[in-house]
């Protein structure tokens, strides 16, 4: 699956904000290599590198696009092609940073714990996740595929991300190798200008994959037929405008001194 950078940072103040919420809770680091995993565009990696300027920061992501997109914007930093899924952590590393990637990787708990269990001591995991697969901009993507329009192209297909574990869960798994854990969920609620701009939104994201599935000649009318349906769900405030929530969910580990 592809990824577009230009799509993305279509609304980066807003995809930005859960990643200085994020950053904000993350204590000092240790000596040793920081990274921004699922990097994007770059742009949480440059508040890593602005909150942290002294750090070895490099960012890591599967995409192409994204990794140009990334050193163009940080041009005296290291970007890397990794599948995190099978990516092999180094030993003593400060910082483990994920904005928004690792909801797409099933068994993620595996990862992050092995993941925190590589940090130097007193080194950070610190990751946020959309948790939204039972919205509306969600629940309607899925609505639309199994439509009489569409079903033949998704018949057989499961496309919908799995939810996520409990944050129960997070803390006792990551317990196990962090002396410090900590979870919570933040509802953030972006004004946009219409039903059109959440479509465009999530075609950044969670449409994507949707879209890929079709021949390019059917991506159009799916499209229409999602917005007819995210239309009805966001009704217009007095502005004129709309209102998007949007769950996200967050987890910090601290490793031991």
């Amino acid at each position: 699956m592809a990824w577009s950078a230009s799509q993305y940072l279509k609304f980066e103040d807003e995809r930005t904000r859960p990643a200085r919420d994020l950053l904000a809770q993350v204590p000092e680091l240790p000596p040793g290599p920081a990274f921004d995993l699922g990097c994007g565009p770059g742009n949480s990696t440059e508040l890593i590198q602005q909150r942290f300027p002294d750090a070895s920061l490099s960012g890591l992501d599967s995409d192409e696009n994204m990794l140009l997109a990334a050193a163009k914007r940080l041009p005296g930093l290291t970007f890397e092609k990794a599948d995190l899924a099978i990516w092999v952590p180094p030993k003593g590393a400060s910082l483990f940073f994920a904005n928004a990637v690792f909801q797409w990787l099933p068994g993620h708990l595996d990862i992050l714990e092995r993941l925190t269990a590589s940090l130097a001591p007193g080194g950070t995991l610190a990751v946020q996740m959309p948790d939204n697969i039972d919205q509306p901009t969600h629940v309607l993507m899925e609505e639309t595929a199994r439509s009489a329009e569409f079903t033949d192209a998704f018949e057989g297909r499961t496309i919908r991300r799995n939810p996520l574990p409990a944050p129960s869960v997070y803390v006792e798994r990551l317990s196990q190798h962090a002396a410090h854990v900590e979870v919570w969920h933040t509802i953030y609620y972006h004004r946009l200008a219409n039903a059109e701009a959440i479509v465009e939104w999530v075609k950044g994201t969670g449409l994507r994959p949707y879209l890929d599935a079709l021949p390019p000649e059917r991506r159009d009318a799916f499209a229409s037929a999602y917005t007819d349906r995210i239309r009805d769900a966001y009704p217009a405030m007095s502005d004129g405008r709309v209102l998007l929530r949007f769950p996200r969910f967050f987890v910090v580990a601290v490793k031991a001194d």
